[in-house]
């Protein structure tokens, strides 16, 4: 098996540097401009050692200071500063954390072709509201990597199109420690990122439900806190995941239920359970998918895989917080023993279920997995998965949706979301859409019908999570992008890891 390396999820050199921008020795120096011809303070120190370059070049219209827009100056005549990034900001006092996220992606989206290897950048100090020295700082680090990232593991040319190789953040001495808090987070959720991000983009024939468990299992060595075990099928049959079991029937690859247990709180204290689906291809089973589109379905363990980078985050940061992470995988593939249509599957619970389409497995692994989170003594239960087409369709690719029992977490859950700009939106958990669920011949069905997918399917899992707090994120609609810009966005790490942060601060 070819695990990961680790110069794979490597991010790029990131450092605090509060010397003068005059004394700094980088190929470019990145600063603002607002609207109404005002500049950010580097960008006012560089107009005044360049002999006010930069104030000819904005009275002539080459920027006008409109938030993402860029002008990169090559030839600084007198200077040992080789280039300047102007980037436009907007309107100086509704510099937004939304709009400084996006000036930072205009940034560095216009650095990654030019032949430069160091930056400094000096947008920190750019005041934004609701954001400290800390966040600004953790902002730039995951704007500029979730950028920079390509996928090469499959590639026989590793070349990448950005030559980026160190990023330097401008702090003044007052801002440092806050600078270099917001540095080792933005680090740590960076690297948790790219994780997620090469595991979910690595196609279904490497990417398997042991490749996954034995990135687990390399990440359980890296950290002394982390503890990684792994059920196999005749582990699960022991228990009684007879929901579960059905879906990898028609695999060829054995399922695994991975668990990694990150000890960094007190001993007794009870843990955060993340639960993250992990199929690794989904064909659909007997109700077999449409085949155009179908490879991007080896991003059905992206939910898994952000367990895996959430986890990555957590232990880096060395947080103060007991947290399990479980991770059922699979595959779900057509085959003489495979579900079929009309079948009835019991589950770890006791609960039978009603197959009425194979292609809604999720949930039949995921049921299991919440049944098996209680021998944890959970304070809150959260999973993670890409379930359901029908969140694409009402939230599109903006928000996660997010559905629980339980009203304190969900609003934890919403106000991380804002912190980290990683958006999600609450739908109803309401009783009138279990009655969708009924079956004739067992317990429950496994879909609803073609009204409120979304829902449904939260509620099909809130019958296995009734003992304890719990949430679930839908994010069939963020974990990847399609197109032109196909690939996995690392989302929900963010929210996740600020979820975190939140729980370990308070």
């Amino acid at each position: 098996m070819i695990l990961l390396s680790k110069q794979a999820i490597k991010i790029m050199d990131y450092s605090i540097e509060s010397a003068p921008l005059e004394t700094l020795q980088c190929d470019c120096i990145i600063v603002g401009i607002y609207e109404d011809h005002q500049f950010s303070p580097s960008a006012t120190a560089l107009d005044n050692s360049t002999h006010g370059m930069i104030s000819k070049i904005v009275s002539r219209g080459d920027i006008s200071g409109k938030n993402g827009e860029t002008v990169l100056i090559n030839v600084i005549p007198d200077s040992r500063i080789e280039s300047i990034l102007l980037v436009g900001l907007g309107k100086k006092d509704l510099l937004s954390g939304k709009n400084y996220r996006k000036a930072l992606f205009a940034a560095i989206n216009s650095l990654k072709k030019p032949q430069i290897k160091s930056v400094a950048c000096s947008l920190a100090e750019c005041e934004v509201i609701a954001g400290d020295w800390q966040w600004k700082t953790r902002q730039i680090i995951e704007v500029f990597n979730d950028a920079i990232y390509q996928f090469t593991a499959q590639k026989s040319d590793k070349d990448t199109e950005s030559k980026l190789q160190k990023i330097s953040i401008i702090a003044p001495e007052s801002e440092i420690a806050s600078s270099q808090a917001g540095l080792a987070q933005g680090q740590a959720i960076a690297e948790g990122i790219n994780l997620t991000k090469l595991l979910a983009d690595l196609p279904g024939n490497i990417c398997t439900p042991t490749y996954l468990a034995g990135q687990a299992i390399e990440l359980g060595k890296k950290y002394e806190k982390l503890t990684v075990t792994i059920l196999e099928e005749a582990d699960m049959a022991a228990l009684g995941m007879g929901s579960f079991l059905s879906v990898s029937r028609g695999s060829r690859q054995p399922a695994k239920l991975i668990t990694l247990d990150y000890q960094g709180g007190e001993k007794n204290s009870k843990p955060i359970v993340l639960i993250g689906k992990g199929l690794t291809f989904d064909a659909g089973g007997i109700s077999l998918k449409p085949g155009l589109g179908m490879d991007e379905m080896k991003y059905d363990m992206c939910g898994g895989a952000a367990v895996l980078g959430t986890l990555l985050a957590a232990a880096t940061m060395q947080l103060p917080l007991n947290i399990v992470g479980l991770i059922p995988s699979s595959e779900n593939m057509p085959d003489g023993d495979a579900n079929k249509p009309g079948d009835i599957v019991t589950s770890m619970s006791g609960k039978t279920i009603e197959i009425l389409n194979t292609d809604a497995e999720g949930r039949l692994i995921l049921c299991d997995t919440l049944t098996y989170a209680e021998k944890f003594n959970p304070e809150v239960v959260i999973d993670l998965a890409t379930l359901t087409g029908a969140c694409l369709v009402a939230l599109g690719r903006v928000a996660s949706g997010l559905l629980g029992n339980d009203d304190a977490l969900c609003s934890d859950l919403l106000a991380a979301g804002e912190t980290a700009h990683d958006s999600i939106w609450r739908l109803p958990l309401w009783e009138e859409y279990q009655e969708l669920l009924k079956s004739n011949f067992a317990d429950m069905a496994n879909i609803g019908g073609k009204d409120a997918g979304t829902i449904t399917a939260a509620c099909f899992l809130s019958s296995f999570a009734e003992n304890y707090r719990w949430a679930h994120l839908d994010i069939a609609g963020t974990a990847w992008r399609t197109g032109q810009t196909k690939g996995a966005t690392g989302r929900p790490v963010p929210l996740l890891s600020q979820y975190l942060i939140n729980r370990a601060n308070a």
